[in-house]
């Protein structure tokens, strides 16, 4: 069973769009500011009106930041996203290099993740038999 597409005409206040996306107003205006939240119109009352597109926009540029990528370039991504369809193969392949990016850090962190679980377990020998355990061979601490 597929999951229907949002409805874009739905509208949202920003204080629903926090309560939906489990941000602050502040952090939406802040994304908005930086040229991060495309489509925002402003009603009679020059309110801002969101809709159900912005719901899951926000949580694509938290992603992207939380993985590293910087806000210049979620700017350009932004921006290629107003700019239309024509855009597409520009914004797979800004995607594409962002996810080796961050296989590439998810690597470094497997790594460091090692070495932390192999000091937890020499330090967990150390504290049950009351003896300092051999430093395991270079390469492998």
């Amino acid at each position: 069973m597929s999951t229907p597409e949002p409805h874009p005409r739905i509208a949202l206040r920003i204080g629903e769009l926090a309560s939906r996306t489990r941000r602050s107003v502040h952090t939406i205006r802040w994304y908005e500011l930086q040229g991060l939240m495309p489509g925002v119109a402003r009603d009679a009352a020059d309110r801002r009106v969101y809709n159900e597109l912005h719901v899951s926009w926000l949580e694509l540029m938290e992603r992207l930041r939380s993985t590293g990528m910087s806000i210049a370039q979620m700017r350009d991504y932004t921006a290629l996203v107003m700019q239309g369809k024509s855009t597409l193969k520009t914004r797979q392949a800004m995607l594409a290099a962002h996810r080796v990016r961050v296989m590439q850090k998810i690597a470094e962190w497997n790594e460091a993740l090692a070495l932390i679980d192999s000091k937890i377990d020499f330090y967990g020998e150390w504290v049950s038999t009351g003896h300092r355990p051999k430093l395991p061979p270079a390469g492998r601490r």
